[in-house]
């Protein structure tokens, strides 16, 4: 309870996690869109998100798994698929209770940030059937991020920036979309900023609580490539006190160029009987 608290407050992220967040001078309708806009997109259990990325496969980020038993159905466009295995990475971490504690205790999220900034919070799904009527979202290669436009789409808790949104309120709400530009690009993480208007874009937004491991997409030509995983924000102020997803505040992403390599080498693996609970694939 005291992480799940402490993570609903700080960060984007789910099973503790983040949605779309949208200016205050904006109609919500203008956010809101059909799930037809992306079948690709994953739900999992209660909250948080993945994305389809091969026929038998998702992404998601690792945070957003059951923290106790497996994981046994997502669901793809409406339909529950069954879940065969799991992939965590191998360089994913949890904070210690002892930096949880002293984080609630002071109110000072620094120390806690840069733990989850040193973490892999990447995880493969292999269903048990390949999905053969949704087309899989290819993932961008690229190192030139910052400086583009990025879509965010989530169903998580939402808000207003002027406000921030509640984040003991509901996490999984509608389909929203959203867009911003990538400030900042490096290692494991992909970022940006929540800006107000008018220095935002007409539809700017940024994740709220509900919606970790959603899809942060680049568009080249016409068609999208999966860039991010919705992950952890920083929030200034106490972390007991402060609303996440006001303007000013940074939302960092998985940034899934950095793993590549360890995507392909799973995935070009021969399959294993059980890799959930806990279980790591790749250097």
């Amino acid at each position: 309870m005291i992480r799940a608290l402490l993570l609903a407050s700080l960060l984007a992220t789910s099973t503790n996690a983040a949605a779309i967040v949208i200016r205050h001078d904006v109609d919500d309708a203008q956010y809101r869109i059909p799930a037809s806009e992306l079948p690709a997109l994953v739900d999992m259990p209660g909250e948080g998100h993945g994305v389809l990325i091969a026929p038998q496969w998702a992404v998601t980020a690792a945070h957003t798994l059951p923290r106790q038993g497996r994981l046994e159905q997502v669901v793809i466009n409406g339909v529950a698929r069954d879940v065969e295995r799991v992939v965590t990475h191998p360089g994913y971490r949890t904070p210690p209770q002892a930096l949880i504690d002293q984080a609630m205790a002071s109110g000072e999220a620094m120390l806690l940030v840069v733990f989850l900034g040193g973490s892999d919070d990447i995880a493969l799904i292999r269903l048990r059937q390949p999905i053969t009527d949704i087309p899989p979202i290819r993932l961008y290669s690229g190192s030139d991020e910052p400086g583009k436009r990025v879509t965010l789409l989530g169903k998580g808790a939402t808000g207003t920036g002027a406000d921030g949104h509640d984040p003991r309120g509901p996490n999984r709400t509608g389909l929203r979309r959203a867009f911003n530009t990538v400030t900042s690009a490096y290692g494991r993480w992909l970022c940006y900023v929540f800006d107000a208007p008018p220095d935002g874009l007409p539809l700017e937004g940024m994740l709220g609580n509900g919606d970790s491991g959603g899809p942060v997409l680049l568009q080249s030509g016409a068609q999208w490539q999966l860039a991010g995983l919705a992950s952890w924000k920083v929030v200034q102020g106490n972390v007991m006190t402060a609303r996440p997803g006001r303007y000013g505040q940074t939302a960092c992403n998985v940034r899934l160029s950095h793993y590549h390599h360890w995507i392909e080498q799973v995935i070009s693996a021969a399959p294993q009987a059980s890799d959930q609970d806990g279980s790591h694939a790749g250097p």
